[in-house]
């Protein structure tokens, strides 16, 4: 059997961003060379970063896509590492009009190029094209119908992209009747809780169905709202792991596959079983991959728990977000409650502790242990610890309203001031020393509106937006447990962690004051809105009818408050955003 050694290499790059993405990709080339690879396999869209979004509708960005693959092909070339066969996604244009979708020539495609010798020597254009969730890829890319088949010395390969695999026949079906013996696969597949056992049974399916080995390589990093964790994988034609990268960290897996040797010649139109058929296309390169060298061991890479996971999810979106961006800094108003705690304390391993900077902001209201127990978290991690007590503010603000038609601020505008003064002391931190501010509210307040427009819901990024609160508190719980178990002091004090949830906007103010209790209210919106359950059926779940209906229009009314928050990094099936797109204008109301 032929030998190959493969370098998947999953790494985090930059929307937008081709000069310094070239550089990742030509530096992990040299490192997988270093290793005695003859293949290097790189992520969905790598060249231009993914997702660029409406990027792709500029003629010049693709131009630009273009000139930088023929760049990076020559450059690889030119430093001695052209015998490496390099597999990476780019950003491609339409040669031709495509009646299948009704798309003239020159229109964006998701594309792959297969470089050799300072040569693109293939490409190959998305089949399958997602349009649900997070993906609107039917709207950017023309799919493509062409399917090269490359044979590397004796050893046929196939290349797919992403949502390829996720759909019924197309390119794994007309894989399987090239008789391809490697399919590789390349990636930008964005985190969600518990996704890493469905991709796994989604691979090894795929590579039963193809005959081949399959090769998964996936970005990592994040972007915007997204989280991409890597979880790069291998596994051989009967669907056993071979190899798996580590998750939530850049990584170049290596592997020696032992493949079939090429045993067909199949070229031309084959049906796809999928409604369409593809075009196959024979390239032939020239060279072999080197199998001189010992047989390397593979690595496969533990998974990790749930709590881990998804703390390395919340860690990495939080720190691309805020490096990507230019930001040196981060500030948080501490309250001394678990979701500010939980906040500073993800900034902390995102950043380092003195890049972030906290404030306690007491009001008339505050308790007695709210600014000494944010003080303690602070002291605990080592953050930088201001004090800034806003009720003169407050009382200025209230003064001036006696004066109007209001005759001053009663009930809930009183109680929203307090939250909109701090969030206007925070942005004044912000333009003043230029910190970015992280917001502190979870999923659960952001689902129910249990947010101040313009107070608690001010600022640049939001680390928890997509966590439930009854989450908020398990994390929490595990941060401390992991730093026991390492022999470091809990971060988060135990009053944080035991103390009943407030906003402390009003005398002995509670959130069970106006909101049901955690547990039942994330029970109903996880039904709610992760899995678009209506009314009746909510009912049917055993929710009861005053506890569904109370909840139901808490989430209907709040659409407009969610439009106006920060982005944060998404971890669940549908995060408010793009996964979940209400009209906000909307009189349609579940029936009761």
């Amino acid at each position: 059997m032929p030998r190959l050694r493969i370098a998947l290499a999953q790494v985090d790059l930059t929307v937008g961003d081709l000069d310094g993405n070239a550089e990742v990709i030509v530096e992990q080339t040299r490192l997988a060379a270093a290793q005695g690879a003859s293949l290097a396999v790189f992520p969905e869209m790598a060249l231009t970063g993914y997702p660029p979004e409406d990027l792709v509708l500029r003629r010049s960005f693709v131009a630009a896509s273009r000139t930088a693959l023929q760049r990076l092909a020559g450059r690889l070339a030119a430093e001695a590492l052209g015998e490496v066969a390099v597999v990476v996604g780019y950003l491609d244009r339409c040669p031709d009009a495509t009646s299948r979708v009704g798309r003239p020539a020159g229109e964006p495609q998701n594309a792959a190029a297969f470089i050799h010798r300072g040569e693109v020597l293939a490409t190959y254009a998305k089949h399958h094209l997602p349009n649900y969730g997070v993906f609107d890829e039917f709207r950017y890319f023309v799919p493509g119908d062409t399917f090269p088949v490359i044979r590397f010395g004796d050893i046929d390969i196939a290349i797919t992209i992403c949502e390829d695999l996720w759909q019924e026949g197309g390119p794994i079906a007309v894989a399987r009747a090239t008789r391809a013996g490697l399919v590789l696969c390349i990636n930008g597949s964005p985190y969600e809780r518990n996704k890493d056992d469905v991709r796994l049974d989604l691979a090894r399916r795929r590579a039963r169905e193809a005959g081949a080995t399959l090769a998964y390589v996936n970005l990592v990093g994040g972007q915007d709202e997204l989280v991409f964790d890597g979880d790069s994988l291998i596994v051989d034609a009967d669907g056993e792991m071979i190899a798996r990268a580590a998750r939530f960290s850049p990584d170049l897996l290596l592997a020696d596959l032992d493949l079939p040797a090429a045993s067909a010649d199949i070229t031309g139109p084959i049906d796809a079983q999928d409604g369409t058929s593809m075009t196959v296309q024979r390239v032939v390169v020239a060279g072999a991959p080197d199998a001189s060298h010992d047989q390397i061991a593979t690595r496969v890479t533990p998974a990790l728990d749930e709590c881990e996971e998804i703390w390395a999810a919340l860690v990495l979106g939080t720190r691309d977000y805020v490096r990507k961006n230019d930001f040196g800094s981060v500030i948080i108003g501490l309250s001394g409650g678990i979701d500010s705690a939980l906040v500073a304390t993800i900034a902390c391993d995102a950043l380092g502790a003195d890049a972030v900077h906290v404030v306690g902001m007491p009001s008339r209201y505050s308790s007695d242990g709210s600014v000494a127990d944010a003080e303690e978290l602070a002291r605990r991690l080592g953050l930088h610890w201001n004090v800034l007590p806003i009720a003169a503010m407050v009382d200025a603000y209230e003064a001036a309203f006696r004066g109007t038609e209001t005759g001053g601020l009663h009930g809930l505008a009183e109680e929203n001031l307090q939250a909109r003064v701090r969030g206007t002391a925070l942005m004044a931190f912000s333009n003043e020393v230029g910190h970015l501010v992280l917001t502190t509210g979870n999923k659960s307040e952001l689902a129910t509106g249990f947010s101040t427009l313009y107070g608690d819901s001010a600022g640049g990024f939001a680390p928890i937006k997509d966590v439930p609160k009854t989450l908020v508190w398990q994390l929490a719980r595990w941060r401390n447990d992991s730093a026991r178990s390492a022999g470091e002091p809990e971060p988060i004090p135990v009053e944080i962690l035991d103390k009943p949830p407030s906003a402390e906007l009003a005398p002995g103010q509670l959130d069970s004051d106006r909101l049901p209790d955690y547990l039942m209210l994330d029970a109903v919106l996880d039904a709610y809105v992760e899995q678009d359950l209506g009314r009746e059926e909510l009912i049917e779940l055993g929710h009861p009818a005053e506890l569904v209906d109370r909840v139901v229009r808490l989430v209907d009314l709040a659409e407009y408050k969610r439009r106006q928050y920060p982005p944060g990094p998404k971890i669940t099936p549908k995060g408010f955003g793009r996964d979940r797109r209400l009209p906000i204008t909307n009189r349609w109301r579940e029936p009761s």
